[in-house]
């Protein structure tokens, strides 16, 4: 009997950064992947469409496919990173490019997949367990604002969003919360049956991927709960928050660009600072409610 295997909205993003080789500042290419299998989720086009929006912003050209054939290592050597995790040879891919100090970020459902995937929880800090009915108007709070994902944030930050529960505590695995949910600002009426500590955990960082393999080299990685709904993805200071998160996980000197030793990342590149930094890039994978059939 086949098992049936849901993956909802998600995203997944590897992180490798590319500098800039002159003074003129070429525009990364970016691939945005969504591959739909079953039922469309209304917000997939706006995520698309505001990333595409906003990535002159930080010097990348956003490049939106639906064609599972570009993940070959012909189609993808002309981006910086690659996923294919919803199958046993993704995931070992996956895993060894974690070991190597591959980047990670996670945005939304991207905590539901891959369930009973120690690796995986590990990578993304914590299981997703419930969220209460529907998109809330809700208050986040922020717990460190010195991050680059969270410093241009309001303390309390009203949002129009869901509001996820998880299986765990992401602190437990060395992960530092960095949103958390004000629970006084919404009604939850679900049966509670794990400790995901306190506070209320929403978004949260790794400085040292816990995920990573004995004798391997631990990247950095970035998880939001946050992004749901179309209108979410219209608020600028969501996607600030996004973006922040992803160019604070590609600052990492497990970087070839920033490490001569470093396994991972574009190599032969010179670093070339601008008024934010650095310029980065990286591949978005944006599957949404994908299902697969395993025997």
């Amino acid at each position: 009997m086949a098992l049936l295997k849901t993956i909802q909205l998600m995203f997944w993003i590897l992180l490798l950064p590319r500098a800039v080789i002159s003074q003129t500042q070429i525009p990364a290419n970016v691939l945005i992947y969504t591959l739909t299998l079953g039922y469309v989720h209304e917000s997939t086009s706006t995520a698309v469409q505001a990333l595409r929006e906003r990535g002159a912003s930080i010097n990348v050209n956003f490049e939106h496919t639906e064609d599972p054939n570009v993940f070959t290592d012909e189609g993808l050597a002309r981006y910086d990173g690659r996923l294919a995790v919803l199958y046993p040879s993704g995931k070992a891919a996956f895993q060894k490019y974690l070991n190597l100090g591959g980047n990670f970020a996670g945005i939304h459902y991207a905590t539901g997949c891959l369930e009973n995937d120690t690796f995986y929880e590990k990578a993304i800090g914590a299981y997703f367990d419930y969220h209460p009915p529907g998109v809330l108007n809700a208050t986040v709070n922020v717990v460190n604002q010195s991050h680059p994902s969270t410093s241009m944030l309001p303390a309390q930050w009203k949002i129009q969003d869901e509001m996820y529960n998880f299986k765990s505590d992401p602190r437990d695995i060395g992960a530092t919360v960095i949103l958390s949910a004000d629970e006084s600002s919404y009604t939850d009426d679900g049966e509670r049956k794990y400790d995901q500590g306190e506070p209320h955990p929403t978004a949260w960082y790794q400085e040292r991927i816990a995920a990573v393999e004995s004798g391997g080299t631990p990247g950095r990685s970035f998880c939001t709960s946050l992004g749901h709904s179309t209108e979410t993805w219209h608020d600028d200071l969501f996607m600030a928050h996004v973006l922040g998160g992803i160019q604070w996980a590609l600052l990492s000197n497990t970087m070839r660009a920033f490490n001569p030793s470093a396994s991972v990342g574009a190599t032969n590149l010179a670093i070339v600072p601008t008024a934010s930094g650095f310029t980065l890039a990286f591949s978005v994978v944006v599957p949404v409610m994908v299902m697969v059939l395993l025997p």
